[in-house]
């Protein structure tokens, strides 16, 4: 695997990763389309990351802090599919979890749009297991949440 280079979107972030990040998660997520302004806003609350190796975007990153009162935090790992089983998305989700540590996690979840198969995959052989399933209005494809019910002490999970 080339070295993954994780870039962070904040407040100030260039408007360029915001559409690399808007760009990937269009792509994988294709039942729900993220406009730049809805991009802004989810950087508002949450943690946002593109993902490149070999300075070609690979994938992006979501990480929803835990609530205060659940203790749960979100990471979500997203790699183009031209670019999976290289370790990238091993070393994304790596990247989350830990944030997630950081943020006080106590457990960690994560969506997976239904027809990911891979994505599931990639979830289910990490220790997450099946929640709930939901549709969004109008839509005909069902989002898949998957917790971890023990955030991983030290190192992450690979």
């Amino acid at each position: 695997m080339s070295e993954l280079h994780v870039h962070p979107l904040d407040d100030v972030a260039d408007e360029l990763l915001a559409e690399e990040w808007r760009n990937v998660h269009n792509l994988i997520v294709p039942t729900a389309p993220l406009t730049s302004e809805e991009v802004r806003e989810r950087r508002s609350r949450n943690r946002l990351f593109v993902a490149r190796a070999m300075g070609e975007v690979v994938g992006c990153s979501t990480v929803r802090p835990p609530a205060a009162a659940e203790g749960v935090a979100t990471v979500i790992a997203r790699i183009l599919p031209e670019h999976r089983r290289r370790g990238f998305g091993t070393a994304l989700y790596a990247h989350g979890l830990a944030l997630a540590r950081e943020l006080g996690a106590e457990a960690v979840e994560t969506v997976v749009l239904g027809s990911n198969t891979e994505g599931l995959d990639f979830a289910r052989a990490r220790g997450f297991v099946e929640v709930e399933t939901y549709l969004l209005p109008g839509d005909t494809v069902p989002f898949v949440d998957l917790r971890l019910t023990e955030v991983p002490e030290g190192r992450p999970v690979a």
